[in-house]
């Protein structure tokens, strides 16, 4: 780049693909700075550590990131066995973040706030390739300025949950509900066990999450009876969200399929076809009213939400941005990844040329770059930056190719490690519903 040289490459997000993104600077020799809002790398992703994944971990590990660890005497897992969260963040991300080549240049509980160009607002167009970027970022709770000759941001979309609402907006009525609801996967079985035993637990969602937290509800209900499971979806018919089943070209996952059908047929989970949350308030007592237009699901005492999630775009709100009215991914995306049309298996691998903004050196890479569309793939993350940094630096030849190899079946299925347990996330991220 000719511009400030010598100026670092500011990454945001020390995630999968954030790290990832630092490995591929290391290797064309670019000067860069890493920053997470957490207290450790792949922050995100500890909150749902107890889930497996989708992918075998050779789809869930960026090559130069493996040279590198590699180079340092780690021991490659089991490329065809399945991680958990947890083992994706204590055996690769960890010990990728602890490399000589990124710790010095990773910053941890340091929060971005916002992005700007130098002395220049949105509105500023005279002079704005050539000024360097500005991070506010916030660390023990001071804010200081980092200026920058690039920005990846690949901070995700997971903490940004959707609400149950069916139209999308939160109400104050579910706020007020949340200490009774949870906005993502919790470990129905593990250290969340107390709160849903012998309890009345409505799950909103017909994805992969949702079925999950269905299934081990289930398990759960095996010791403790008296616990109630109802699952609240917005398909008009539950048949919808078991996919082939048998029929499935993809055995485990329609395995997955079969079971929550059988347990509807059972009649342990009940289901509410259709429903469309118009509030969630409070009773007197303390339990969840789910309302919708004619409807009233009463005496709930833990809501599951598994609507999904979407990216929080505050903190480049004074840069230029091209983004999809609907999806609210990376405006070029939109065609590739609109989840009425593709699944994670179907998007087309895509580079820097598709990421690239109004705004010179900007990039949304990895699952926020998706916006809201459920279908990515954390190989796919990696591909995203492998493009990016090469255009950064100049290799066009390299930012061009296409280097991901995924296979037509298998990443985006689902895969039981024991009778009870689902993989339920085929991203980092987000799971592939």
């Amino acid at each position: 780049m000719n511009q400030s040289p010598q100026l670092p490459i500011a990454i945001t997000g020390a995630g999968p693909v954030g790290l990832a993104a630092a490995a591929h600077l290391i290797s064309y020799g670019q000067p860069f700075v890493l920053f997470e809002a957490g207290e450790a790398v792949g922050a995100n992703i500890k909150t749902w550590e107890h889930i497996r994944l989708f992918s075998p971990w050779r789809y869930n590990m960026d090559k130069k990131s493996v040279e590198l660890l590699k180079r340092q005497g780690w021991q490659e897992p089991d490329l065809e066995a399945l991680p958990t969260g947890r083992e994706l963040v204590d055996d690769y991300l960890l010990p990728l973040s602890e490399t000589v080549e990124i710790k010095p240049h990773l910053e941890l509980n340091a929060k971005v706030l916002s992005i700007s160009k130098k002395d220049r607002d949105k509105m500023k167009t005279a002079g704005r390739d050539e000024v360097p970027f500005v991070l506010y970022v916030e660390r023990d709770g001071e804010v200081s300025k980092v200026e920058a000759q690039a920005v990846i941001d690949a901070t995700g979309t997971w903490g940004n949950p959707n609400p149950a609402n069916s139209d999308g907006v939160w109400l104050s009525g579910e706020r007020h509900a949340n200490e009774r609801s949870f906005y993502g996967m919790p470990d129905v079985t593990g250290k969340h066990r107390e709160r849903y035993s012998g309890k009345n637990v409505a799950v909103v969602g017909s994805g992969h999450s949702a079925i999950n937290a269905l299934l081990e509800l289930a398990t759960l209900k095996e010791a403790y009876p008296e616990t109630g499971i109802v699952w609240i979806i917005r398909k008009k018919s539950v048949s919808e969200a078991y996919g082939g089943e048998e029929k499935d070209a993809l055995a485990a996952r329609g395995e997955l399929g079969s079971r929550i059908h059988r347990l509807v047929d059972s009649g342990i989970v009940q289901v509410y076809e259709g429903f469309k949350i118009e509030q969630v308030m409070s009773a007197e007592n303390g339990t969840l009213i789910i309302k919708n237009a004619t409807t009233e699901i009463k005496g709930v005492d833990e809501m599951i939400v598994n609507t999904g999630n979407r990216p929080d775009r505050t903190i480049f709100s004074e840069l230029r941005t091209a983004i999809d009215e609907a999806t609210e991914s990376v405006k070029a995306l939109a065609p590739l990844i609109d989840p009425n049309v593709h699944s994670c298996g179907t998007v087309r691998p895509h580079g820097e040329k598709e990421l690239s903004q109004p705004e010179k050196n900007f990039y949304i890479v990895g699952a926020k770059s998706y916006g809201r569309a459920p279908t990515f793939l954390m190989a796919t993350g990696y591909e995203q930056v492998r493009s990016v940094v090469a255009h950064i630096s100049q290799d066009e030849e390299a930012a061009s190719k296409v280097e991901l190899e995924l296979p037509e079946t298998g990443v985006c299925s689902v895969t039981f490690s024991k009778p009870t347990t689902t993989s339920s996330s085929c991203s980092a991220s987000t799971s592939c519903s």
